[in-house]
């Protein structure tokens, strides 16, 4: 698995719809807001790594 770079791009209740920004046809994928760094929003950019996120921009 590599890391990737990501976008929040809505939060639905306890869950943060993602978007991978370093790829050209990536889907939009669902993860739990428990599993994101504090103070993870829309707009919020992140780095991820197996299952591992941190804040970027």
């Amino acid at each position: 698995m590599e890391p990737h770079d990501y976008i929040v791009t809505d939060i639905q209740g306890d869950y943060a719809i993602l978007t991978q920004t370093d790829a050209e046809s990536a889907e939009p994928f669902t993860v739990a807001l428990a599993l994101l760094p504090p103070g993870t929003d829309t707009g919020t950019k992140l780095h991820g790594f197996m299952g591992m996120f941190e804040i970027i921009g």
